[in-house]
């Protein structure tokens, strides 16, 4: 039933319903809320806390198909540092963490609120939000320590302050956030925005005929060096996938312009630039398969469902999913550096990892 405001009816349970500012069947169309054919009402309302960093917000999408199935016609907020990333036509309200947004958050009720981060902004907003259901992370009132607000976050919870513990998991992040959220994980594909609907011009790629794109994603970011893969590696893999019938494409952003311009001389594949974030995802959707570490780079591959060749050595293999596209590619020798930026024996077992290991990869996971 509608509401009345000086004896006109108002729907705010519709979907489409601002209070602000015009609807926009309003303001296309005029329609009022007493007799709107677009009239939606939002089912439950979902809070996610997702901030960062820009890889894991990725990684976390696969939650929006489950939620969906699980309540349809849900109403989903997600609160992130970084709205640009997430699917803008598959989540009803997308708010960036800012003072507003905690704000307003903080004076609203949900049917069900997520947080799967351990800052203690995010957790402080769990505590504070009015919800029905909580799962995740809150934070402890006496000593400010982020905290699983039930048992369901157990695991997530330990393997992230031990370890130990999360050298022995052998759960992939995404199954992890959907057992905090107390559902099974039964393969659910991330939810991402190819950004096909934008018209880029990709004419300087390598045609069709010049065999299938492999993109390198040559980088590695600034905190995790020991991931760092030499360039005689990528001249030497560059080559092998040349003379195998391969067109190999050089991607990355402002820190990997300098090794990819090398790159480029040295062995003459395709290097296009750098470009704004939905332009570059928009270019990974054209390869046919993607070499990586593990990048934000990795989880648009996986996103885009491209068959990735992951060369890993300071992280548990089993965090990562790759829904069977593609292979985990590790050195030749044991890495002892669990989650560490410098290398505990001074050279980077990733010196370790051949170009040969890492070609195999790609003929299995990319046929010519």
């Amino acid at each position: 039933m509608p509401e009345f405001l000086s004896d006109i009816p108002v729907r705010p349970d519709c979907r489409f319903f601002r209070g602000d500012l015009p609807c926009r069947p309003n303001k296309e169309h005029g329609y009022m809320c007493g007799d709107c054919p677009a009239y939606d009402p939002a089912g439950k309302r979902v809070l996610l806390i997702k901030l960062g960093a820009i890889g894991d917000v990725i990684r976390t999408t696969p939650l929006l198909r489950r939620l969906r199935q699980e309540h349809p016609g849900c109403y989903i907020t997600w609160l992130t540092l970084t709205p640009a990333i997430l699917p803008q036509g598959q989540i009803e309200e997308i708010l960036k963490l800012d003072f507003a947004s905690a704000l307003q958050l903080q004076a609203r009720r949900f049917d069900i609120a997520i947080n799967l981060d351990k800052e203690k902004e995010a957790c402080t907003l769990l505590r504070n939000v009015q919800a029905n259901s909580k799962f995740g992370y809150t934070l402890r009132e006496y000593d400010g320590v982020p905290w699983p607000i039930n048992e369901l976050a157990n695991h997530k919870y330990l393997t992230g302050v031990f370890d130990q513990l999360s050298i022995g998991n052998t759960k992939p992040y995404v199954q992890e956030i959907f057992e905090l959220c107390g559902f099974d994980f039964r393969g659910e594909e991330y939810v991402f925005d190819t950004h096909e609907d934008k018209g880029y011009d990709w004419h300087q790629l390598p045609p069709a005929s010049a065999g299938p794109r492999i993109g390198l994603n040559t980088g590695c970011g600034d905190r995790w060096t020991t991931r760092l893969w030499s360039t005689e590696k990528w001249i030497a893999l560059i080559q092998q996938l040349q003379a195998a019938g391969y067109a190999p494409v050089l991607l990355g952003g402002e820190a990997e312009h300098p090794r990819n311009l090398e790159l480029q001389a040295a062995t003459g594949a395709a290097y296009l630039g750098t470009f704004p974030l939905p332009q570059f995802i928009n270019l990974v959707n054209q390869m046919q398969g993607v070499v990586t570490q593990v990048t934000m780079g990795m989880h648009i591959s996986i996103a885009l469902r491209k068959p990735t060749i992951l060369m890993n050595n300071i992280f548990n293999p089993h965090e990562f999913d790759l829904y069977g596209r593609g292979q985990i590619v590790q050195p030749n020798r044991q890495c002892v550096c669990f989650y560490r930026g410098t290398c505990r024996l001074g050279v980077s077992c990733m010196e370790e990892l051949p170009a040969e290991k890492v070609f195999e990869a790609v003929l299995e996971s990319v046929p010519l």
